[in-house]
Order: C-alpha cells, then sequence, then structure tokens
C-alpha cells in the first residue's frame, strides 16, 4: 500500500488490476485503517480514471454474495449519493411505485453516509427485513414485486471499510461504485449520478456490458431526475435532455424536495408520499424517476412510464407492494 499511496500522492493513477488487487487486500485486512482512509482520502482530490473504477468494481462484483434469481427480469433504480442535496428518499419511494406498476425490482441500497437518511435508514426503520437468503428475496419477489439487497449484507469483504467511511462522513469512490455492484445483477438499471464527468464514465462501462441501462444526472447536482431543471439522460443507444415539460408538469424549486434532517422525518415524508398525501411536487418527482424506469424495462417514453407510475402511485398499487414486502417475515 505504502508504494501505491506514495505514486498516488504524486498524481500518478493505477491500472485496473492494480485498484482491483487494492479492494482485495482491503477485504483481506491487508491494510491499517489509517492506509485505508488516506487511500480513500486521494479520491476525494482528484478524478478518478475509468480503469481505477472498472477495477474497484470488477473486485466488488467478484467479492460479493451474488444472488442467483435466474427467471426474474428485474430493474435497480439506485442512486450514487454525495450530491449533497438532501432530498428525501426519491429513487427508494420511486422503487415501489416500479414494483406497483408491475415492473420486478431489486432494489440495492446501504445506509447514508453523506447524508441524514439512506435507503436502509428509511427502510429499516419502517420496518423492512434485510435478509440475503435467495428464498426469502424470492418470495419478495412474488409477492410484493420487490426485494431489498442490503449492501451490507452482501458485501461482506467492505466490513473494514464501513466504520471509516461513517468517520469521513463524506463522500468516496464507493458512492460511485454502489448501483455497479447490485449482488442480483439485474437486467435493467436506472442509475443516477452526482456529477456529469461521472455519467460519462458510466456510460462507457455500461456500454460494454449486456445491461438495459439509463444513466441519469440533473444539471443543477442532483443523482435523479429533480424537475427543477434539466436532466441529462443517457441510455443505450441514445442520449437526450429531460426537462419537467417531457413528463407535462411544471418546474419546482429545490426546496420542494427537501428530505428533512432525520430518519424519522425522512420516513414520513416517505409514508406520506407513498399513502397519497405528498404534495404535487414530491409525487412528481417520484412519478419522473419511476416512470423513466418503467420505460427502460418496457422501452417506453418517458411521458407514457411517467403516466404508468402516477397510476401505480395514485391507485395504492405502490402502498400496496410496500404492505406486502413489509408483512413478509424470513
Amino acid at each position: 500500500m505504502k508504494e501505491i499511496l506514495n505514486r498516488l500522492i504524486n498524481h500518478e493513477t493505477i491500472s485496473k488490476e492494480e485498484a482491483k488487487n487494492v479492494l482485495v487486500n482491503i477485504s483481506n485486512g491487508s491494510y491499517n485503517t489509517s492506509q485505508i482512509a488516506a487511500f480513500l482520502t486521494v479520491y476525494m482530490m482528484r478524478s478518478i480514471t475509468i480503469e481505477e473504477l472498472e477495477g474497484f468494481r470488477d473486485a466488488l462484483l467478484e467479492l460479493c454474495l451474488a444472488v442467483n434469481i435466474e427467471g426474474y427480469n428485474t430493474i435497480d433504480l439506485c442512486g450514487t449519493g454525495g450530491d449533497g442535496k438532501d432530498t428525501f428518499n426519491i429513487s427508494t419511494l420511486a422503487s415501489f411505485v416500479t414494483a406497483g406498476a408491475d415492473v420486478l425490482v431489486t432494489k440495492h441500497g446501504n445506509y447514508g453516509v453523506s447524508s441524514s437518511c439512506g435507503s436502509s435508514n428509511v427502510m429499516e426503520h419502517l420496518g423492512i427485513q434485510f435478509s440475503n437468503d435467495p428464498d426469502f428475496l424470492k418470495k419478495s419477489l412474488d409477492k410484493a414485486g420487490i426485494c431489498i439487497l442490503h449492501a451490507p449484507l452482501f458485501h461482506p469483504a467492505m466490513k473494514n471499510v464501513a466504520p471509516i467511511r461513517r468517520e469521513l462522513a463524506v463522500k468516496t469512490f464507493f458512492n460511485m461504485l454502489g448501483p455497479m455492484v447490485n449482488p442480483a445483477f439485474p437486467k435493467n438499471q436506472v442509475v443516477g449520478v452526482f456529477n456529469l464527468e461521472l455519467a460519462r464514465m458510466y456510460g462507457y462501462l455500461y456500454q460494454n456490458t449486456d445491461k438495459n441501462y439509463t444513466i441519469l444526472h440533473a444539471l443543477d447536482g442532483y443523482d435523479e431526475i429533480s424537475l427543477t431543471g434539466p436532466t441529462k439522460v443517457i441510455r443505450n443507444q441514445t442520449e437526450q435532455m429531460l426537462s419537467a415539460t417531457d413528463f407535462g408538469v411544471r418546474e419546482h424549486a429545490q426546496t420542494a424536495i427537501y428530505g428533512g434532517n432525520s430518519i424519522e422525518a425522512s420516513a414520513k415524508i416517505f409514508m406520506e408520499v407513498l399513502s397519497g398525501k405528498g404534495t404535487e411536487a414530491q409525487n412528481n418527482v417520484v412519478c419522473a424517476n419511476a416512470g423513466i424506469a418503467i420505460a427502460t424495462v418496457k422501452n417506453l417514453t418517458s411521458k407514457e412510464g411517467f403516466e404508468i407510475a402516477k397510476e401505480s402511485l395514485v391507485n395504492g398499487k405502490g402502498l400496496e407492494a410496500f404492505q406486502k414486502l413489509k408483512d413478509l417475515r424470513i
């Protein structure tokens, strides 16, 4: 690690293979916490290369506890986080609305690191059980149309990193990796990223996979469709800009999608929206993101996906998917 750190501090980059080996060695407990913290810090101060990101991704996929759910055509809606916007849990809500529209979801998530309330925080608070048992996950998909993949249960190799990330409490390159290392290897993916450079890198890496994907970055900084301004969208064969008018709705202020500053406040907003008591802005932003997921799987326009998502939310189908998942016991 000393040699790698010296090279990185001297503004050199490392190869895909070296990046992969570092993460494997971290998982093996080969480095102390100071070395790991220093390694993470380097990437807060300079951009990551495609080769480095690909090496880190390959290591985590190789080390993860993979879930075999062959025969299920699923999608994951997952953002990198790290956008500093403190929105409510939009992609998690959108996941249940998507499931309510009869599109199967394998939702990868974790506790919040750079935000006050991550996907796993709100799910745990609301009584959703986490498991890495394949039979339970398949039962979740069969009964509720969605299963929750709580990242620490599937990436035990990263247990040496988790406390350091919590103590640093800022985004690291692990934020960039989260959406790419879903242990269920879903065939479809909606990924939100926190800057345009990362959107381009994701586009490059995903075009070399067999995934059906949509990568999102709102130009005012959000790692999802925010409806506060235009959003860059990169899909398998196309790139475009989407604005609120493309969904047939109005733009709203950033304050309209703020998520509160506690897990309790976030959970309250979550249930209000899912129960049909959300504001117009909250409902629209959830349905825009769910709509993109539905459109990705069904090869529809964003507006067509939005209308299906709206129906799922308004008719209580998203809430029904949530209740069914909550009622399941391991």
